[in-house]
């Protein structure tokens, strides 16, 4: 990939910075206490029973419903709604959905009791996060690259869950955030 990009985009690939924010499937907390589940493939047994709830580009990505559905056998209580993304974890708490499509680093599946199944077929590819930067750019501002390195597999998945929390869930700035976490973890003062 980082060959592909150089070659065809004049993109430089950064450093994996840590986290993997690929799809996560997501039940109630409560539910999967209640249950005992930890794995898609435990679920699966629950699942004609539930209601899902997914985005439309999950809905049509080759890595998204019909491959899922394939790959453990799923079947369901009714066709998926097909929701804005915003809603999906509001429509699962409220109870319209039992189950959603939603990602790994979600801030709101913690702060809403939420649990994400573990993909125990391993069928989501991961999307480990990277930065993806002009080459010139880099060249004239060789400190970003060295500012990437710092960062390279220093944010892990629940570093990330959290700090998208602050963001999105207690509707902290941004900047705030980022420069906290940066100091908490000695890379600025």
């Amino acid at each position: 990939m980082k060959q592909g990009y150089e070659s065809k985009f004049g993109l430089s690939v950064g450093p994996p910075l840590g986290f993997d924010d690929t799809f996560a499937m997501v039940i109630r907390g409560d539910d999967a206490r209640q249950l005992q589940l930890k794995t898609l493939s435990q679920a699966a047994a629950f699942m004609p029973k539930w209601r899902a709830g997914f985005g439309y580009e999950f809905m049509e990505r080759p890595d998204g419903y019909k491959g899922l559905v394939s790959s453990y056998g799923l079947r369901f209580a009714e066709a998926p709604r097909i929701m804005d993304l915003g809603l999906l974890t509001r429509a699962l708490k409220e109870r319209q959905v039992d189950i959603i499509a939603g990602n790994n680093t979600d801030g709101l599946i913690p702060a809403l009791d939420l649990f994400a199944l573990e993909d125990d077929h391993h069928y989501f590819p991961p999307y480990e996060a990277v930065a993806i930067m002009r080459g010139e750019m880099l060249k004239n501002h060789p400190e970003v690259g060295a500012a990437l390195g710092e960062l390279s597999g220093a944010i892990s998945d629940e570093d990330m869950r959290r700090l998208n929390y602050a963001v999105d869930g207690q509707h902290r700035d941004v900047a705030a955030v980022v420069r906290e976490f940066l100091k908490q973890r000695g890379i600025i003062n």
